[in-house]
């Protein structure tokens, strides 16, 4: 979220549009074999390399696997925030036997998801909702219902997640079953990082941030209960998932026990 890359696509008109338009354009740039996905700037809100569409090609979003740690088998996954389809695509094809859904709010990023992304079509596992995130957890319908929650909600600015309350995070707890675990995309160098900590220690029973990467990108890990933190544990699971994923996740071991 924090990489900066110029889009190679050109301004679609300088006349002054009649109204406001609700959502900057969704571009998209190319370089050495990988497409990124940008609101119309130089910010990158996700990236797909064109030859391994479901691998996770950003560090950042590896990360946000790092709930594997500790859940082996999930029944329900949520997105909040669609962005390239990373994790969404992850997610599906990785655990075969979960529910996947993706919320996002922009109808523009979930056709460029399906056309340039390789976005699966909806079927029995997967659904795709065209809503807002806020409304979504706070709908008694999904508490409780939800293993992980993944939480990636940034806007064309790029000045920390567009939602960030307390109750905001409250609600997210409450979408999440027993030893349920949000991860969260932050800016660890941006004044957004304090506030959304703050909020996210008030919701959960435990938070714990791996360390930076990119250029400011911290993935925090929300625990709806608290977890064991035992290493040995942590570093056999760590070494399934390289096995089964090539996931960097005996990093996100070392980065967990160094924050605890």
């Amino acid at each position: 979220m924090l990489i900066k890359r110029k889009s190679i696509e050109q301004a679609e008109s300088s006349r002054r549009p009649a109204r406001k338009p609700k959502f900057a354009p969704v571009t998209l740039s190319e370089q050495d074999g990988v497409r990124y996905l940008h609101f119309g700037t130089e910010w990158v809100q996700g990236a797909m390399r064109i030859r391994k569409p479901d691998w996770p090609e950003l560090e950042y979003a590896q990360q946000m696997m790092s709930w594997m740690l500790f859940i082996d088998a999930p029944r329900a996954i949520a997105q909040l925030g669609l962005g390239a389809g990373t994790l969404t695509k992850f997610c599906y094809r990785q655990f075969p036997q979960a529910q996947v859904t993706a919320v996002e709010l922009n109808e523009a990023v979930i056709g460029i998801c399906a056309s340039m992304f390789k976005l699966p079509p909806e079927d029995a596992r997967l659904r795709v909702l065209q809503m807002d995130a806020l409304d979504f957890v706070c709908d008694p319908a999904n508490h409780g219902a939800y293993d992980v929650l993944q939480c990636d909600l940034y806007d064309a600015t790029a000045r920390g997640p567009v939602l960030d309350t307390p109750e905001f995070y409250r609600a997210c707890n409450d979408c999440l079953a027993e030893n349920g675990i949000m991860t969260v995309n932050l800016f660890g160098d941006h004044p957004s990082f304090a506030k959304n900590l703050k909020a996210m220690k008030f919701a959960f029973a435990h938070v714990i941030c791996l360390p930076e990467v990119h250029e400011g990108n911290v993935v925090a890990l929300c625990f709806r209960d608290r977890p064991q933190l035992d290493k040995d544990s942590l570093q056999a699971r760590a070494a399934q998932i390289v096995a089964a994923t090539k996931l960097p996740a005996k990093a996100w071991v070392k980065g967990l026990l160094a924050a605890s």
